[in-house]
C-alpha cells in the first residue's frame, strides 16, 4: 500500500448525499441501479452503483450516501456516471454502501 500525504487526501471530495430517486439499470453489464443523489451546494448528481444484492429501490430512496464528486464523468453502457458511489465488498465481493451514524447536511465532505 502506498502511503499518500495529507494534502492527497484533500483532493479526494468525499461528500454525503441523500439518494432522491433509484431505478433499475438493464444495459448494465453487472446488474445495477441509477441513483439520482442530492448532495446540496454540489447539485443533483447521477451515478451507476452496483448495489443490488444488499438493497432494493425502495431501501434507497431518503438514505445518505457518501460518494466521491470530482471525479471526471465515466461513461457505463449508454449513461454517463457524475460521481462515484462508495462502499465496501462483503465476503461475496458484494457492495455495501458506507453510510453516515447520523443525518449530516448534504454536501458535508469526510474530514
Amino acid at each position: 500500500m502506498e502511503t499518500i500525504t495529507w494534502h492527497d487526501f484533500e483532493k479526494v471530495e468525499l461528500r454525503v448525499g441523500t439518494v432522491l430517486e433509484a431505478i433499475d439499470f438493464p444495459e448494465a453489464r453487472k446488474p445495477a441501479f441509477k441513483v439520482r443523489v442530492d448532495f446540496g451546494e454540489f447539485g443533483i448528481r447521477w451515478s451507476s452503483a452496483q448495489i443490488t444484492k444488499h438493497y432494493t429501490k425502495e431501501q434507497l430512496v431518503g438514505r445518505q450516501i457518501v460518494g466521491v464528486t470530482n471525479f471526471p464523468k465515466k461513461q457505463i453502457a449508454n449513461f454517463m456516471s457524475e460521481f462515484l458511489v462508495t462502499g465496501f465488498a462483503d465476503e461475496n465481493g458484494d457492495i455495501v454502501l458506507t453510510a453516515v451514524e447520523k443525518p449530516v447536511p448534504n454536501g458535508s465532505k469526510l474530514i
